[in-house]
């Protein structure tokens, strides 16, 4: 069986429907960075998206070709998730989708290294005869964190992220949105093929004791 990382990292992939605090540990991606409405049709992130998973499947199945990764073994490719932000503004702006930052990531394996990483850009841009350049490997430390399994649309968060404020000031955290400490999502659901009243996001933001 392939190795999963949400099965075997259920307490950071799959939380329950209330709030829950966490200490995430030091993860590496392949991550692409951006500006611009998400939902815009053949947009920055749509392209982004596109770049993620052509390196993310080139090192899966890399073991189906001529180039071998040291310590490689199978696994399923770790769920679609992205860091947002907006300048000037404290939290998420919801309504102004063209302002969004984002960095767009999928999780590495431990084992794949610097080379490897470059080796699968290189691939990829010509197997899919797609630009894969703007990718890179980001390490991202997020520590004590609060966070909640969303169910439905994107635009309905507001009223999942108020669960967790009011979970955090019942005890004794508060947020720690900064630069540096982002709102998170991970995406559980394809958009493309379930209903959004079906798609389930793991929402996580930074906290610190109040």
């Amino acid at each position: 069986m392939p190795f999963d990382f949400k099965k075997e990292y259920k307490e950071y992939y799959m939380p329950k429907n209330k709030p829950v605090i966490v200490n995430i540990p030091k993860m590496n991606y392949i991550a692409v960075m951006g500006k611009g409405n998400p939902n815009e049709e053949g947009g920055a992130y749509q392209q982004a998206i596109s770049v993620l998973y052509a390196v993310a499947y080139t090192l899966k199945m890399s073991y189906k070709t001529d180039y071998k990764i040291e310590g490689f073994f199978e696994y399923v490719v770790p769920p679609l998730e992205s860091f947002w932000w907006q300048e000037g503004i404290d939290g998420v702006n919801y309504t102004d989708k063209s302002s969004f930052n984002w960095i767009s990531v999928i999780r590495l394996p431990d084992f794949i290294s610097k080379q490897d990483f470059e080796w699968a850009v290189e691939t990829a841009s010509k197997k899919k005869k797609l630009d894969c350049s703007s990718a890179e490997i980001l390490t991202i430390d997020e520590g004590l964190c609060v966070q909640i399994m969303h169910h439905g649309s994107y635009d309905d968060e507001p009223a999942t992220v108020a669960l967790m404020d009011e979970f955090l000031a019942e005890n004794g955290y508060e947020n720690d949105l900064s630069a540096e400490r982002l709102h998170h999502e991970i995406y559980l659901s394809d958009p493309r093929k379930i209903a959004p009243e079906k798609w389930k996001t793991v929402i996580r933001h930074p906290i610190k004791k109040r």
